[in-house]
């Protein structure tokens, strides 16, 4: 009798265990902490107007805040399951272990790799450029010879200025300020006559200008600056569904699959799209998540080109064309791997 007894309780154990591999973590995981407390903790840097930004009320919005609404998503079932904390260095996310990833216009860099982080997929092509005044007749960097030019003093932007200047030996005429509000300032005042920094601000500062239409920015870069979130290099599994959200985005964008078609297109016979909305299962449990994870991402927030054009498009106030942040099949850089 103890023996048939013995034998019930290991078969019963063994039964638990085999039953909830497919969606359980290890409780020290990243996933597990999220899962416990509810929501996603995502570290922004609000001011750059398209990217992050946060209103008097409190609430946010742009780019990089639609990226950490999208893995809450996954993850814990709602784009609004989240929390926003201000991260103005790596440091901070070293020091607060309640910080779950960051979405920040971070540039993918070895040395920013060194400090202990793995970036994700780049999901913002961008480069240093320049903000030129309209009736400025350059059209490229060897027409702002001589020509003022201001930048953030003490910047990587600064460095990188004066370096390519130097190497291809054009005069600079360097004029340091103290951030991109100021450089907006001294432009429409004609202190100088451009500025330079990477497009994604310099297009946030254009747009806080009271005639935007009378700056362009060149199409000429001298540096090139992949973006991308990133979470600590401990947190795999996070780091998984960071990844996989993103593709699944681009995904969605390449398939045709909107916040506004998503129910409709959940029916499909494609098996591309059935294994994106969890129709056809294997994705989710692949990730630890549901079989529905990236239909709640698209349905909350949106394929890649949705969040791309609310936030930083032609028609918003920054008026951005996709260029190299297209798809690989429209001639940008955006791919993504088989979700399958």
């Amino acid at each position: 009798m103890r023996r048939s007894a013995f034998l019930v309780l290991v078969a019963a154990v063994l039964a638990a265990s085999c039953g909830g591999r497919a969606t359980s973590f290890p409780t020290s995981s990243r996933l597990s902490r999220i899962h416990q407390r509810g929501l996603v903790v995502c570290g922004v840097f609000p001011g750059i107007a398209g990217f992050a930004q946060v209103d008097r009320t409190g609430r946010y919005t742009g780019f990089d805040i639609d990226l950490c609404r999208a893995v809450a998503a996954a993850v814990v079932g709602s784009a609004d399951r989240i929390r926003f904390e201000t991260v103005a260095t790596l440091d901070l996310l070293q020091r607060s272990s309640d910080i779950d990833l960051v979405s920040r216009r971070l540039t993918w860099s070895l040395r920013r790799e060194g400090m202990g982080v793995l970036f994700g997929p780049i999901t913002f092509y961008d480069g240093q450029g320049f903000l030129v005044a309209g009736h400025l007749r350059a059209h490229g960097v060897d027409g702002l010879a001589g020509v003022p030019i201001c930048v953030v003093e003490n910047s990587e932007h600064d460095v990188s200025l004066m370096a390519y200047f130097r190497r291809h030996r054009i005069p600079l005429e360097r004029v340091g300020v103290a951030d991109g509000a100021a450089a907006g300032r001294a432009l429409a005042g004609g202190r100088c006559q451009a500025f330079s920094a990477d497009v994604s601000e310099l297009t946030s500062v254009r747009s806080t200008m009271e005639d935007p239409r009378a700056f362009r920015i060149l199409a000429d870069r001298i540096t090139s600056e992949p973006l991308a979130q990133l979470v600590r290099q401990e947190d795999i599994d996070l780091f998984n569904v960071l990844r996989w959200t993103v593709f699944a985005m681009i995904t969605a964008e390449e398939l045709g699959v909107t916040s506004a078609n998503v129910g409709e297109m959940a029916r499909s016979e494609d098996p591309d799209v059935g294994r994106l909305l969890g129709t056809v299962p294997g994705n989710g449990a692949a990730l630890g998540l549901d079989e529905a994870w990236a239909r709640r991402v698209i349905a909350d927030v949106g394929n890649y080109g949705e969040v791309f054009e609310r936030n930083l498009g032609t028609s918003t106030p920054i008026g951005m064309e996709r260029g190299p942040n297209a798809l690989w099949s429209s001639g940008g850089l955006l791919v993504a791997p088989p979700l399958k």
